[in-house]
């Protein structure tokens, strides 16, 4: 069993910062979601996209950012396009040939977070 994190195995900080780089381009270039970023500071987010992402990978410093739900409240993120953004993750961690077992927890953590972030159902019974 391979006793690195997931942050080791992957090359530390400096490909997470890769990551998260063309994470956001894929993201800005989609019509979707270019919206929600309106007015944001862009390297201020990805500054923290790296922390989070290296701490959920097992990096050496915890993320002390503020509270997901927080961050995201008022923005009226549909699961739709949670799920998009969750897709563009995946697809940059898979181009930088990340294994399957950290992929998989990756996703456990997008769904473990999704209730905070989503700001409401976009199905409606009827």
């Amino acid at each position: 069993m391979n006793s690195l994190s997931y942050y080791d195995r992957i090359g530390g900080a400096p490909v997470v910062r890769e990551v998260v780089d063309s994470f956001y381009v894929r993201v800005l270039g989609d019509d979707d979601l270019k919206p929600y970023f309106d007015g944001v500071d862009m390297p201020r987010l990805k500054r923290h996209m790296v922390v989070l992402l290296c701490s959920v990978l097992g990096g050496p410093d915890p993320y002390e950012g503020r509270d997901l739900g927080e961050a995201h409240a008022g923005l009226g993120i549909t699961s739709q396009h949670y799920d998009k953004v969750g897709e563009h993750l995946f697809a940059v961690l898979q181009a930088g040939g990340v294994d399957e077992d950290i992929l998989r927890d990756v996703g456990l953590v997008l769904a473990k977070v999704k209730s905070s972030i989503v700001a409401e159902p976009t199905e409606t019974a009827g």
